[in-house]
């Protein structure tokens, strides 16, 4: 995600007092921020002030690689969270001695659920870039449950028989999205 010229231009137009970038960015990653503070295991009240002091930083931080972002929020969320969750640990231990004390959260779920929010993040992106068509017809087949072929059929006006071959196309399309291209390489698929 590290060449995403999407990011790059969100972040300098956000820089450069655009509201609807800055509205833009804080959509797209707020996902990975509160992923984040899930696995830090804070409460609502927590991972609401960690978030809105992780977005302060970044309006006040001035990026030199605007393409890091995503890397730039997850490392400012778990530093934020790190701060959060050992400032409780402390009160834990010194204001209240008769309180279990916590084992300290395995990484493993931190980084799967950092892996998983730019995931999400790309696939969407690159989502939207899809003409209507294809979007309207892979939504209709991830659905729970996914509606049957002939209910696509109608909805699109194609035969039943095209489905698959059409999705096979958008999927294709899908897989060429900078967003989706750069998840596949850095995911070695």
């Amino acid at each position: 995600m590290r060449d995403d010229p999407t990011v790059v231009s969100l972040v300098r137009r956000a820089h450069a007092g655009d509201k609807d970038a800055w509205d833009e960015i804080v959509e797209r990653y707020a996902p990975l921020v509160w992923a984040t503070c899930r696995a830090f295991r804070l409460s609502r009240d927590e991972a609401d002030d960690v978030a809105q002091t992780v977005w302060l930083a970044l309006l006040d931080h001035r990026l030199r690689e605007p393409a890091a972002l995503p890397g730039w929020l997850a490392t400012v969320t778990r530093r934020e969270c790190g701060r959060r969750s050992a400032s409780a640990a402390w009160q834990r231990t010194h204001l209240k001695p008769w309180a279990d004390h916590d084992a300290p959260a395995d990484d493993a779920p931190v980084d799967r659920e950092l892996l998983e929010a730019e995931r999400n993040t790309a696939l969407y992106a690159g989502f939207r870039q899809l003409g209507e068509r294809c979007r309207t017809l892979l939504s209709l087949l991830v659905r729970l449950p996914p509606a049957p072929y002939e209910e696509i059929s109608a909805t699109l006006g194609i035969p039943v028989g095209s489905i698959g071959p059409t999705r096979g196309r958008c999927l294709a399309e899908l897989r060429r999205r900078p967003e989706v291209a750069a998840l596949i390489r850095s995911e070695g698929g």
